[in-house]
């Protein structure tokens, strides 16, 4: 009976143009490392072909030449020994032209005469360009502008001065200062003066712990025959 069942889910029967097997093929193409280095790997089993005076191998090897340090330090090898020297390097024609034209060159040489003839310049004091300076910085200095015009002198038992110097005092701050030093120490009170009281009254009146006295703090009994408990009595006995 399941022969024919069993048989029938061992086979199944998709449509090959289905939307979904088109993506999923799209997908594992997408995916497929093999597929993705396909091209490469068909250029890698062709042969090259490359000529030994391609630009590509003569540039490689000035790279290669430039960048050896055997290939640097070649001629230099190769000259040693003839040279015709001197003793020193001033004695050296050559090399003394070269020193003379770097010095030419040189801006900071070349400008220096001007740099030190700057410094020194000659100008007679009574030149009109001088004088006509002076003038201007006169009437532009603020010293001079605010030049006093007369300077006075005041004897000092003048009524003037006196006057001005009891001013100076009363406007000291030491001096205003002077009373309350000596009024320190005089307002004192007692502890039982009737001032202090007063306040210590004031004090406990306002005092937020006297105010709200804890209930459990005071003592107090109830009354046996209020009306209550006269009543709660009655009610029990007839409940009873």
């Amino acid at each position: 009976y399941t022969e024919a069942w069993d048989a029938d889910k061992t086979s199944i029967h998709v449509m090959p143009d289905t939307p979904t097997i088109l993506l999923a093929k799209a997908n594992a193409a997408n995916v497929s490392h093999k597929h993705y280095q396909k091209a490469w790997d068909e250029a890698k089993a062709k042969s090259y072909d490359i000529r030994a005076d391609a630009i590509p191998i003569k540039q490689a090897k000035a790279s290669r030449d430039i960048a050896s340090e055997y290939k640097y330090k070649q001629t230099h090898e190769k000259e040693k020994g003839h040279y015709i020297g001197c003793k020193t390097a001033q004695e050296d024609p050559k090399l003394s032209q070269a020193t003379r034209a770097m010095l030419l060159q040189n801006d900071r040489l070349y400008k220096k005469a001007y740099n030190d003839s700057k410094t020194q310049i000659h100008i007679p004091v009574d030149a009109m360009s001088v004088q006509a300076a002076k003038e201007c910085q006169t009437l532009v200095s603020d010293v001079d502008y605010r030049q006093y015009l007369h300077q006075w002198t005041c004897l000092p038992d003048q009524n003037d001065v006196i006057h001005a110097r009891k001013a100076y005092d009363l406007q000291s701050d030491a001096i205003y200062k002077s009373d309350l030093e000596w009024l320190r120490g005089i307002g004192w009170l007692p502890n039982d003066s009737p001032e202090v009281r007063r306040v210590k009254q004031a004090q406990d009146l306002l005092s937020d712990n006297v105010y709200r006295t804890p209930i459990d703090s005071l003592k107090y009994t109830s009354i046996v025959d209020s009306p209550d408990v006269v009543l709660a009595k009655a009610n029990a006995e007839q409940v009873s």
